[in-house]
């Protein structure tokens, strides 16, 4: 781990940026800027498609895939971000695990504002359960306020009565509307990306006049998470939205639920993205795709029981 390289993440991500609110599509192209400086890895394939009534973007394994079904939410605030501002991310772990991954391009605020993300990413999942992929064989990941669509989904899964996916991996999850967790405090000035004031824009944006306290949209706060997959909640120690995750984490295991609580220290919100560069984002993602292949069941066509870790070693090799 490099202290060096810690701290060119930081000085990159506090890079001035222009003063005041500013239009959502100098910040979306903004972040699409950022996100292009990442590191895709090689050994994959990308495909345009659909899931649902909404376009997405499947990544494979150059390969071919060894079984299990990524569905992949992107970051972005609710407001900005795609399936190709995430690429590094699944890029990566379909790399790691050999799965394949479906990322949704789900409606973005202010045009569509909540409850549309969620509306299409149990759309997404509806759509892989009608093609006849059996849950045990998917599972949910995503970052930021993807990482907060992973379990919202889940959420609005159960109350639709579908079955819920093998597993959740969540990195940097936003999972509390309210921004009342102790972080948001305790980390600001700390945290190089976001500040409450540029949270509360972006929230107001997707909230359009809604009250936070639900369920759906602070789900760390107001929750029920019981009969929850596995969860894996990744997030470092400079992030304002910190609390998210332990107290998403504690909601859990109080509901029985088996979760992980992965904390690294001193790295910045979704430091996953920074695979490559940062020794800390590669191995997180590593333990993310070992979680992953450890809890995702395929089925072959000659047996009726399920195997585990089918992704693809080396990760599963620890099943």
């Amino acid at each position: 781990m490099s202290k060096e390289q810690r701290a060119m993440v930081n000085a990159m991500l506090r890079q001035p940026r222009p003063e005041g609110p500013r239009p959502v599509e100098a910040i979306r192209a903004g972040f699409r800027a950022m996100m292009a400086e990442m590191i895709v890895p090689d050994g994959i394939r990308t495909t345009a498609t659909t899931l649902g009534p909404r376009p997405a973007l499947l990544v494979e394994p150059a390969d071919g895939a060894r079984g299990g079904t990524i569905l992949y939410f992107h970051g972005g605030g609710f407001v900005f971000g795609s399936p190709e501002t995430g690429l590094s991310l699944t890029g990566n772990l379909v790399a790691r695990t050999g799965c394949r991954a479906y990322s949704s391009d789900y409606r973005l605020a202010p045009e569509h504002p909540f409850p549309a993300a969620v509306e299409d990413t149990l759309s997404a999942y509806r759509a892989l359960l009608d093609s006849g992929e059996d849950p045990s064989a998917i599972v949910f990941a995503g970052d930021s306020a993807g990482g907060g669509l992973t379990v919202t989904t889940c959420l609005a899964a159960r109350d639709a009565n579908l079955p819920l996916p093998a597993a959740i991996v969540a990195f940097s999850a936003g999972l509390d509307a309210t921004r009342t967790g102790e972080s948001m405090d305790t980390k600001a000035g700390i945290d190089p990306f976001f500040t409450r004031e540029s949270l509360a824009r972006t929230g107001a944006m997707y909230l359009a006049g809604q009250d936070p306290l639900q369920p759906m949209l602070s789900p760390a706060v107001l929750a029920d998470p019981t009969g929850f997959p596995p969860m894996l909640l990744q997030v470092g120690t400079n992030e304002v939205l910190l609390d998210d995750s332990t107290r998403m984490a504690a909601r859990a295991r109080a509901a029985g639920v088996d979760v992980v609580l992965d904390v690294t220290a001193d790295v910045p919100h979704v430091f996953q993205s920074f695979a490559g560069v940062l020794d800390e984002a590669d191995e997180a993602l590593d333990r993310a795709a070992l979680f992953l292949t450890q809890h995702i069941r395929t089925r072959t066509p000659d047996t009726a029981s399920a195997s585990a870790g089918q992704c693809g070693s080396p990760a599963g090799e620890f099943v």
